[in-house]
Parts: structure tokens; C-alpha cells; sequence
């Protein structure tokens, strides 16, 4: 007869805090200086299933043709990595996701491994299911409330490990 809470209780999301832009923008440069600075010792973390993982994502620029590296969020989903392409839950789609649509080709950097991949956007069948594991992290980074911030719906990127 005893139920556990977990099977009638939904997921409770924390609110999303209102970081100002300038705020975002002096973190993330911040946060590619420690990785660079410590040589890469610092900056990424493992995925688990409490916590979202940082990876290094090296893309083409669609216009410049340079390498543009960038530090996201992933979650774990098999063989493949899934990030949100969100630009600070600002409204403007991440340059590294553009340049991803240009050039789906990519290089991502984990704790002690580089990975070949290719990105895709998760399917309408697929992003349910991966966003309800963002959610089911309890984090404040990933919430419905924070994806509602964005006028349009947040592309849930895949990617796929590439077989050269």
C-alpha cells in the first residue's frame, strides 16, 4: 500500500534567476580564461544524472571560416551528447548553433577526450524525452520558465559521434 512520493509528486522546477546580460557575457569569458589559462584542468565537468556536463564545442563560422569554440551544457543520451542551443536564455539564436546549420560538422572537447561529431536538431518526437531529462535535473539553467523567456522554441541539438 505505500506509494512512493516520487511516483505521484511532479518534478519541481526552480525559478530561473534574471541574470543581467553584461553579467552572462563577463561569465562565459571568464570561464573560457579558466580553461585556457589552467591548460584545460578546469572548465569542463562529467555528465551524471544529477548534474549537466560542460563540454568544449569547436565549430566552423559560417561567414568568417575561422574555428569558434565555445563551452555549453550537455546531457548524455546514449552514444550521443544533447545541449540546448540557448545564448543565455536570450532571445537571439547562439552563433555556434548558425554556424552548426552551416556546417553540422563539429569537434567537442570532455574531460581527457575529443570527440568527432555531427549536430543535428532533435526531432519533434525526440525533444520531449530530452528535454524532460534537462528537467528532471532540477536545475535552475534548465527550466520550462527559462525556455519561455525565448519568442521562439529552443532547438535541442544532437550530437552524433562521426565515423571517418
Amino acid at each position: 500500500m505505500s506509494e512512493s512520493i516520487h511516483e505521484s509528486q511532479p518534478v519541481v522546477q526552480k525559478t530561473p534567476p534574471v541574470v543581467p546580460r553584461w553579467l552572462v557575457r563577463t561569465i562565459w569569458v571568464l570561464h573560457r580564461t579558466v580553461y585556457a589559462v589552467t591548460g584545460g584542468r578546469l572548465g569542463l565537468r562529467d555528465y551524471t544524472s544529477t548534474q549537466w556536463g560542460m563540454l568544449r564545442l569547436r565549430t566552423v563560422g559560417r561567414r568568417t571560416g575561422k574555428e569558434r569554440v565555445a563551452i555549453v551544457g550537455y546531457i548524455q543520451d546514449g552514444p550521443n551528447l544533447v545541449t540546448p542551443a540557448m545564448n543565455g536564455w536570450a532571445d537571439p539564436e547562439p552563433a555556434w548553433w548558425l554556424n552548426l546549420q552551416a556546417d553540422p560538422e563539429a569537434t567537442i572537447e570532455l574531460r581527457g577526450q575529443t570527440r568527432r561529431v555531427t549536430a543535428r536538431a532533435a526531432t519533434p518526437e525526440e525533444r520531449p524525452r530530452l528535454w524532460a531529462m534537462f528537467l528532471s535535473l532540477g536545475s535552475s539553467a534548465f527550466t520550462d520558465a527559462s525556455a519561455a523567456l525565448r519568442s521562439r522554441e529552443t532547438a535541442l541539438v544532437i550530437f552524433e559521434p562521426r565515423i571517418d
